[in-house]
C-alpha cells in the first residue's frame, strides 16, 4: 500500500461516476451466459497466462478489500454474503473487472496458535463464491501491513494487519513507536517493534513462519474441498504474502542476497504447500522485495527475485506500483503525463520475461482525497496505459510492434463500505474510523455506497470500465485504448489517431477507441475484448480484416465480429472475433465514435488499416 497519510484535507473528492447497481444475482452452480470456451482453468505458458484453449488471458480487476485490513467485520472484506454479491455484481457491470485480488487474515484464520477457525473459513469461502458466481476469478492473499495491528498502542497513529495476536506475544516486540513519521509506511524501516517482528518471521523465530504455512495449507485444502470443480476453475492462483520486506538486513547481507537467502526459499516452502492442498495446477504469485521498484532513489533496493532462475508455471512474478513522488506532494509537481510509467511497467514486464513467467501488478492506484488527490485522474489513466502497452501514446502507432505484452493488474481499491465505516482504532472505542478506507487515513476505494444502498463509482467509468483483451486467441503482439478519461472538465487524449489515417481518424472522431493487433494461434475459441458500457452495440463500430462491422451481431461460431453477454449475468458484454487460420496477423479497432459510419467510410478505415499494419508488423 502507499505511504502516506492525508491528515491536511479532509474533503472527500468525488471523481465523477454517477453509475449505480443495487442488485445482485442469484447464487449459481456455475456463471450464467457462459458460451463453450468459458471456465477453463489458467495456466502460465510461454510467460503469459493461457486457459484451456490456448489463449492469453489479462486479468484485470481490484483489491477486495480493505475491509479486510479492520475488525468491524471479522477480518472479511464484505458484512455479509449478499453484500458481496452486491459488490461483484458492480465490479463487473461497473467496473469492467474479471478479476479480484481477495484479501484473507492470518489473525482471523488462526486466532489461536495451531487452531483453524474454520467458521472464518467458511464465511470466506462462501463470499468468494460470491465473485466465481459472477464469472469474476479469483486471487486469494494472505494480507498483512506493519505486521499486525496487535503491534500497535490503542493511543497510536498508526495500526496494521496480518499476524495474529499469539504470534505478537511469543516476540516481546519493543514498545512501537514511529518517532516523527508523517506518512504510515514510514513504520516499516522506523518502527523497531513492525522491524523485529518482519525479521522474527522471516527467521522462522518461535516458529512463525511453520505455523504460517500450516494455516496457509489449511485454508488453501478447506477451498478446494468446499469449491466445486468448476468453481475452483476460476482460482487464478494465490498471494502468499503481502509486501515483504526484512524488516532489517543480517551482517554482510543485502536486499539482493535476503531475496534469494529468506525470501525465496519460504515461497518454494509455500509451493510445496499448495501442492499438498490440492493447488498443484495453480500459479504461486510471488511479490518481490517491497522496495524493488520504488521510484523513489532513497527508497530503491535491488531485487526483483533476480537470483531465484526460471520461476516457469509454478510461479508468477507479482508486484505492485504506486507513484511515490506524486503521492509525496513534493517530488513531483503537477500531474502524470502521456508515457510517465511506461519505463516503470516495462520494468516489470522485462522481469517476468526474464524470470520465464507471466506478470502481474495486483496493487496500484492514488489517493481520492487529501492534499495530492487532483493528480489522481492522470495518474491512474498513466497506470492502466503503462499496463495496456509499454509506449506512450505519442509513440504508439509508429512504433506498435514495441508495444509488449498486455499486463494483468488489480486496482487498490473496491471497498463497498468506503466512508460508511465503523472501525475502533487498534481497539480504542474512544477513536472511532468511519471515513475514507477507515485504515491509517487512505483513501483510494473506487466505490463508495450511495444514500439508497446502491454502488457508485468514485472514479471516472470511463477510466475504469476499459476496454481490453481479455483472451487473445493467438499472441497479442500490441494493443492501445484512448479511454477519453478526464481530469475535471478536461477531457484527456493522449493517443489521438494520426493524420496520416484520416478515415481512421474520422471515424474515431471525439469518442473511445482501442486497437488490438495478434497473430492467431491453433485453437477454434474467439479472441475476447471486454466492451465498456460506454460501448453499447447499437454505438460500437469494429473494423478488422475479419470485417469491417457497425452494431455487431449476437455471437455464433460462424459469425466473425459479434457481441455476447460475458458470463455471470450482470449485464457486461465482450465483443468476439473469431478467425479460422493459424499464425496470420490479425487486427481490430473498436470505437464508438462516428454514429452510423457508411459502408464507404467503413471500407476507406479499413484499407487504411490493412497497409498500416503491414507495414508496422
Amino acid at each position: 500500500m502507499p505511504n502516506f497519510r492525508a491528515r491536511l484535507l479532509a474533503v472527500l473528492v468525488v471523481l465523477g461516476g454517477s453509475l449505480t447497481v443495487a442488485g445482485a444475482p442469484p447464487a449459481t452452480a456455475a456463471p450464467s451466459d457462459s458460451l463453450w470456451f468459458d471456465g477453463a482453468p489458467l495456466t502460465v505458458r510461454d510467460g503469459r497466462f493461457t486457459d484451456g484453449q490456448g489463449r492469453e488471458i489479462v486479468l484485470r480487476g481490484y483489491n477486495v478489500s480493505g475491509e479486510t485490513k479492520l475488525e468491524e467485520n471479522g477480518g472479511l472484506p464484505f458484512a455479509s454474503v449478499a453484500d458481496a454479491r452486491k459488490s461483484a455484481a458492480a465490479l463487473r457491470a461497473l467496473g469492467g473487472g474479471n478479476a479480484v485480488r481477495f484479501l484473507l487474515s492470518w489473525a482471523h484464520a488462526e486466532p489461536v496458535r495451531g487452531q483453524v477457525d474454520t467458521a472464518y473459513l467458511a464465511a470466506a469461502t462462501e463470499q468468494i463464491r460470491a465473485f466465481l458466481d459472477a464469472g469474476i476469478r479469483v486471487q486469494p492473499d494472505f494480507h498483512q501491513d506493519l505486521f499486525s495491528r496487535y503491534l500497535f498502542d490503542t493511543d497510536s497513529w498508526y495500526t496494521g494487519d496480518g499476524a495474529p495476536e499469539w504470534a505478537v506475544d511469543a516476540g516481546s516486540y519493543p514498545k512501537e513507536s514511529c518517532g516523527i513519521c508523517l506518512l504510515w509506511g514510514q513504520n516499516i524501516t522506523q518502527n523497531g517493534a513492525v522491524r523485529k517482528a518482519q525479521y522474527d518471521f522471516w527467521h522462522n523465530a518461535h516458529g512463525l513462519q511453520d505455523a504460517f504455512l500450516a494455516t496457509a495449507q489449511s485454508t488453501m485444502a478447506h477451498l478446494r474441498r468446499h469449491l466445486s470443480d468448476a468453481e475452483f476453475a476460476g482460482i487464478a492462483g494465490f498471494d502468499p504474502y503481502n509486501e515483504p520486506y526484512a524488516g532489517s538486513y543480517d551482517s554482510g547481507q543485502t536486499s539482493r542476497t535476503w531475496e534469494r537467502d529468506l525470501l525465496w526459499p519460504f515461497y518454494v516452502r509455500f509451493r510445496a504447500r499448495m501442492d499438498a492442498a490440492g493447488w498443484q495446477d495453480k500459479p504461486a504469485l510471488v511479490e518481490p522485495n517491497l522496495f524493488w521498484n520504488a521510484n523513489i532513489s532513497t527508497q530503491k533496493q535491488e531485487g526483483g527475485l533476480l537470483d531465484a532462475g526460471t520461476l516457469g508455471p509454478d510461479y508468477v512474478f507479482n508486484t505492485h506500483f504506486y507513484d511515490q513522488k506524486a503521492i509525496s506532494g513534493i517530488l513531483m509537481w503537477g500531474k502524470a503525463a502521456d508515457g510517465q510509467y511506461a519505463a516503470d511497467f516495462a520494468a516489470v514486464r522485462d522481469r517476468a520475461t526474464a524470470a520465464g513467467t507471466a506478470a502481474v501488478v495486483s496493487e496500484f492506484g492514488h489517493p481520492l482525497s487529501g492534499t495530492v488527490s487532483d493528480k489522481a485522474p492522470t495518474v491512474l489513466k498513466a497506470m492502466y496505459q503503462a499496463l495496456d502497452s509499454r509506449l506512450p501514446g505519442a509513440g504508439w502507432w509508429t512504433r506498435p510492434a514495441s508495444s509488449g505484452p498486455v499486463l494483468s493488474g488489480t486496482q487498490w481499491q473496491w471497498d463497498l463500505y468506503h466512508g460508511r465505516h465503523h472501525e475502533p482504532m487498534n481497539g480504542n472505542p474512544g477513536k472511532v474510523l468511519t471515513a475514507g478506507d477507515a485504515w491509517n487515513d487512505e483513501d483510494l476505494s473506487a466505490v463508495r455506497l450511495d444514500d439508497s444502498g446502491s454502488v457508485a463509482l468514485r472514479q471516472d467509468a470511463r477510466l475504469l470500465d476499459r476496454l481490453y483483451p481479455s483472451a487473445t486467441a493467438g499472441t497479442a503482439l500490441a494493443f492501445t485504448y484512448e479511454d477519453r478519461s478526464r481530469d475535471g472538465s478536461t477531457t484527456l487524449t493522449w493517443n489521438p489517431v494520426p493524420t496520416s489515417l484520416p478515415n481512421v481518424a474520422k471515424l474515431v472522431g471525439s469518442g473511445q477507441y482501442g486497437l488490438l493487433v495478434w497473430r492467431s494461434g491453433d485453437g477454434t475459441a474467439p479472441t475476447e475484448l471486454h466492451l465498456p458500457a460506454s460501448f453499447p452495440t447499437a454505438a460500437t463500430t469494429v473494423v478488422s480484416d475479419l470485417g469491417a462491422v457497425h452494431a455487431p451481431p449476437a455471437y455464433t461460431s460462424a459469425t466473425p465480429v459479434a457481441v455476447a453477454a460475458e458470463p455471470g449475468g450482470t449485464g457486461s458484454r465482450r465483443l468476439l472475433l473469431t478467425d479460422a487460420d493459424s499464425g496470420v496477423l490479425h487486427y481490430a479497432l473498436v470505437t464508438n465514435g462516428t454514429a452510423a459510419p457508411s459502408a464507404d467510410l467503413l471500407g476507406a478505415a479499413k484499407a487504411e488499416l490493412a497497409g498500416w499494419a503491414a507495414a508496422r508488423f
